[in-house]
């Protein structure tokens, strides 16, 4: 299988789903739009996965390329590709579903707990992970969950955690991709915002505790991308 990520910053890598893919003896291509925008065929992927970033989906000015990359989701969603969006990557993903994305009631930053809805605990590709689970959060907008959509996680701070469509397409607010080094490279690159007033905000101290064990969240993806890739091969779709 072959799997093609959309990476929008230096920092804000694949992390622990390159070990999820290594694992598996996967291909794996990048597209880095902080470089260059060149996007490959429709045929020449298995899996689309759409990584994080400090940006905003409607900063097409500054970041003139968004608008070659939600047409490319577009395209990838409307020939049936498997799709899976992370943070930035969801919004991206509800936009180009129709959705509304807007800024949050509050920013989120730090680990805090994601539950499944009742939707979520029958779906095919998540009834298999735990009720609730931390998850890593640095968003401070949200998405309105997309037409034909299914409404799947939730947290205290944001109710819209995560979305399926067509049980091909998942857009997830939450990040359980996310490693030490990951962690600390968005405190290095955007730990500015870790001083504004939120209830949901940790601190850097908190955040990067010596004591963090990222293990419990990582059985959290294998597990999600295990059971996604063999929905889809049961599908034929892969």
């Amino acid at each position: 299988m072959k799997v093609h990520y959309l990476q929008h910053v230096p920092f804000e890598t694949p992390a622990a789903i390159k070990q999820w893919a290594e694992s598996h003896g996967y291909a794996e291509t990048s597209t880095m739009l902080y470089e260059e925008a060149l996007f490959p065929g429709q045929r020449d992927y298995d899996l689309l996965i759409i990584m994080g970033g400090p940006m905003g989906i409607q900063d097409e000015q500054e970041y003139p390329w968004l608008k070659q990359e939600k047409q490319f989701i577009k395209d990838a969603v409307g020939s049936g590709k498997p799709v899976i969006g992370i943070c930035l990557g969801a919004q991206l993903l509800a936009e180009c579903l129709g959705a509304a994305v807007r800024k949050n009631r509050f920013k989120e930053i730090g680990f805090f707990d994601v539950s499944l809805t009742p939707i979520g605990w029958n779906s095919p590709i998540f009834s298999h992970l735990p009720a609730t689970f931390q998850a890593f959060h640095w968003h401070g907008d949200t998405f309105e969950i997309p037409g034909n959509a299914y409404h799947i996680a939730s947290s205290e701070a944001c109710p819209n955690q995560a979305f399926a469509y067509d049980d091909r397409v998942v857009g997830l607010q939450f990040h359980v991709e996310s490693t030490r080094e990951s962690v600390e490279a968005l405190v290095r690159n955007c730990g500015s915002e870790l001083s504004e007033d939120s209830p949901y905000i940790q601190k850097p101290e908190v955040i990067l505790e010596d004591a963090r064990d990222f293990q419990p969240m990582h059985r959290v993806l294998f597990s999600f991308l295990d059971g996604f890739v063999r929905h889809q091969q049961e599908r034929g779709i892969i």
